[in-house]
Order: structure tokens, then sequence, then C-alpha cells
């Protein structure tokens, strides 16, 4: 009786947790979201007073301005650094997520909380003048990665779809004109991976200031280079879900139609890896190497997107080469989706 008592009652629990903690995908991502900002948040903080300390030490004459210079920019690196590592922790949560998302395992709310929610978010709007005219986003983006030769990424040498990219970050989108709801400045900070996976068993090396595809003389399960870089993006956006008026108050909306957006993004590169995969007398070994591999210290490009509501289209072309002084410029190119959530 006691483990029947037992019995039921854990299933009692998992129904209500069920029942009453089901989130939906936005919600979910939102809870991401505000962690990530969190984490942004109290690295800035810390790296404020790093500053200032540099800058107290350089006003008693403690360190010279040079020397103030070399340690404002280690401290940055440094703090760039945690934060990169830090929201790398919630990367899987984040897949996780997405891969739920897409294989239709994330239910929606039921509708009385669904009509409670659209209700109270309703009322609320109602009860203001409609949306601030800066608001906040999380953006996340993931799809397919390359170089592009020669502007063309035609027998390319590397897997079409084995190599990939993630980015996201946080953004303020602006409304541009005070009584005209077109243009927004959308602008923020964003962590970038980029994912190459050479093909015909082959992975990178260097020769001086070269970076090649080498044959590798063992059979690789798996070879990918990856680079991580902190970037600003700054877009021009153009959100087609226009205004309305109710109790003579002009609300305008964001995010509730068509929107295109245009810009670019710089940034610099936080961390260069590649991750080789192969078997050795019957066991499995993953050998991990971090270095320069020549690849330039900063990115910048272009990049756009179309969409509807959070989904749009997105891609990205960087404008600089991967490799700084390779005889052949090779420039990264990206191509996914991208979700823009409230």
């Amino acid at each position: 009786m006691k483990n029947f008592t037992i019995y039921l009652t854990g299933l009692l629990c998992l129904f209500l947790t069920t029942v009453f903690s089901q989130e939906t995908f936005e919600e979910r991502a939102k809870t991401i979201a505000a962690k990530i900002e969190s984490i942004t948040k109290e690295e800035k903080a810390a790296l404020k007073l790093e500053l200032e300390s540099v800058n107290a030490q350089l006003e008693n004459g403690a360190i010279s301005k040079e020397q103030s210079e070399e340690k404002k920019m280690k401290l940055a690196e440094a703090r760039a650094k945690s934060i990169e590592f830090r929201v790398g922790q919630v990367q899987e949560e984040l897949k996780d997520l997405v891969q739920q998302k897409v294989d239709g395992k994330i239910k929606e709310q039921d509708s009385t909380r669904s009509f409670k929610f659209h209700f109270d978010r309703k009322k609320h709007k109602e009860s203001t003048t409609g949306e601030s005219r800066t608001t906040t986003q999380f953006v996340f983006a993931w799809g397919a990665n390359n170089l592009a030769t020669n502007n063309a990424v035609a027998h390319s040498e590397y897997r079409y779809w084995g190599s990939h990219f993630y980015e996201w970050g946080l953004t303020y989108n602006t409304r541009i004109l005070k009584n005209n709801n077109l243009l927004h400045a959308k602008y923020g900070l964003s962590v970038m991976y980029n994912n190459l996976r050479p093909t015909d068993n082959r992975f990178f090396t260097t020769s001086g200031n070269q970076t090649v595809l080498t044959t590798s003389a063992i059979h690789l399960k798996d070879a990918r280079f990856r680079n991580v870089y902190l970037v600003v993006p700054v877009h021009l956006e153009f959100d087609f879900s226009g205004k309305e008026t109710k109790n003579d108050k002009t609300i305008f909306k964001t995010h509730q139609s068509l929107r295109i957006g245009l810009g670019g993004y710089a940034g610099a590169n936080l961390k260069s890896k590649q991750i080789l995969d192969y078997e050795s007398d019957g066991n499995d070994v993953q050998q991990k190497t971090k270095g320069s591999f020549n690849v330039n210290d900063f990115i910048y490009g272009v990049s756009a997107y179309i969409g509807y509501k959070e989904i749009s289209l997105y891609a990205k072309y960087d404008l600089n080469p991967l490799f700084e002084n390779n005889v052949i410029d090779q420039n990264n190119i990206s191509l996914g989706l991208r979700f823009d959530f409230n």
C-alpha cells in the first residue's frame, strides 16, 4: 500500500507539473534570453570596475598610459572570453529547445491559458500608448556555413550541410521616426559560431603564415574547424506591422508583419579551434587543437534578413578573408533561419 501511495503521488506530481508548468517555445526562449542578458550585465559591470581600477592606477602615477591601455585591452579580452564561455554553457539548452520545436515535441498552451495570455496582453497594451519606441529582442540564428572562393561556393572543399553556424545575442530595436512605424534601427551584441567541415578526409594545418587543407593519414570520423566571434550587428529594419488607434491612442506595433533588415556587423575573433574525431586501437579519440591558425583577429561583413513576424531568412557574408595571409582569399558566407523574440 505504501509503495502504491508513493507511486500514485509521483504520477500526480508529474501530471501537475506537466499541466501547470508547460511553457511555449517563445516563453522558454525568453527564459534563455534572460539568462544571456544577466550574464552580459554581470560581465559588463565587472569590467567597469576593473577599468576604473586601472584608471585610478594611471592617475596615481603607478602605471604609464601605454601600460594602462594594454591592461584595459587584456581585461576587455578576458571579459569577452568569459561572456563567450558562460553563454556557451546555454548553447545545449538552446539547441535542444530548437530541436524540440522542429520535431514538434513542444506543445502550445491550452486554449484557456492562451486566451488569458492574449487577453492580458491586449489589456496591457490598451492601458498604455502601445509598445515603447525602443524594444529589446533575443536573437537566435542557425543555418549552413561555407567559404566563398573567388566569390563562389560551387565545388566547395567543405561539406554543405555538415558546415553550419550559430548566432545568438540581444538587440535593441528603435523606431526612427516619431509618428511613422516603417523605419527602425536594430543594433546589439551577438556571439557567432562559424563551423567548417572539410571534405575528403582532410583537416587544417599551418605552414608559416599559410593555412591549408591536408589529407589525413588515418581515417577521420569527423573534422570540424570552429571560429567564435563577438560582434556588434547593426541593421536598418523596415517593419510593415503598421499602427492602430484605440481610445484616441496610437499604438505602434513591431514584429507583427513583414520585416526586412539590411546592414552589417563588426567584431573580434575570440577563439579558433579544430576538432578531430577518429579511432585508435579500438578506442574513440577526440583531439582538440586551439590556436590562431592564421585567422584574422577581426571580422566585418554585410548581412540581411527578410521574414514574417519572429522568423526570417537570414544571410551574412564576411568582407574580410578568413585567413589573414593565404594566397587565395576565402570569405565566410552563411544562410539560415533567424528568430527575433520580443
